[in-house]
């Protein structure tokens, strides 16, 4: 297996976020099984992701609960080495015993300041612009890319950070989501409801397409227009993607 990067710890261990490499290498070793055999992941365009230096991994997100984050984040570091960054949601930070686990593997709390010390240092993130709206869609919707945020724009233009596109295909069918529960524990926005207790072994399929340059100018105009690049450039891996599949 390809030898995994080391982490900024400055000797400590530990990373300013709670990045732990040992905890990488395990939950490597952990997530062989369902990467392999459940899930079956086949992936393709790896050699987009840059080899080192600050980027952004940019994918669409779908699924009762984020196995597609874990499948992306599995096969970037088995593939490539690098740790990649995924940028949660606030709510993330304060689940008891989660967020500790998250936290030794990478997963950051999505502040701008936080994603903002990470690339400055040249580490490679993972942000999944539609957030929750992804995962809430409904099921004769799945694919369709929701209402697109553009801090991940604003921040690769500010750090000169290419952007590499992801399609995720799998997730929508593996674990759908048929309520959502309005209470909001430690601040989620709701408590998902699945149609099975596991996900369900539907086979993804991950592209990574050519990395965009966004380019130097901050003006709002520029921002819109980049995101809207970026955007269709998703959307049309996610279309690629889902014809070869056969779906």
């Amino acid at each position: 297996m390809i030898s995994i990067e080391r982490p900024h710890d400055d000797g400590l261990g530990y990373d300013v976020f709670g990045l732990h490499r040992p905890s990488v290498v395990r939950a490597v070793a952990a997530g062989k099984a369902p990467f392999e055999r459940w899930f079956r992941v086949e992936s393709r365009g790896h050699e987009h992701i840059p080899a080192h230096g600050a980027a952004i991994l940019v994918a669409n997100h779908s699924g009762a609960l984020p196995v597609d984050g874990a499948m992306l984040w599995l096969d970037v570091v088995r593939h490539t080495g690098r740790i990649p960054r995924p940028i949660a949601d606030h709510f993330v930070a304060h689940l008891p015993l989660v967020r500790t686990a998250f936290a030794r593997v990478g997963v950051v709390d999505g502040t701008v300041a936080n994603v903002d010390r990470l690339l400055a240092r040249g580490e490679l993130c993972a942000i999944f612009p539609e957030g929750t709206r992804g995962m809430v869609k409904r099921f004769r919707d799945r694919y369709h890319l929701q209402r697109w945020n553009l801090g991940h724009v604003e921040l690769a233009i500010r750090h000169r950070a290419p952007i590499v596109p992801v399609a995720i295909i799998g997730a929508e069918e593996s674990w759908p989501l048929i309520a959502r529960l309005p209470v909001h524990p430690f601040g989620a926005p709701y408590v998902p409801v699945p149609l099975t207790p596991i996900p369900l072994p539907v086979p993804y399929h991950l592209r990574y397409g050519a990395p965009i340059d966004v380019g130097a100018s901050d003006d709002p105009e520029t921002i819109a227009l980049a995101g809207e690049t970026v955007r269709a450039a998703v959307a049309a891996l996610v279309d690629e993607t889902r014809r070869m599949r056969g779906a």
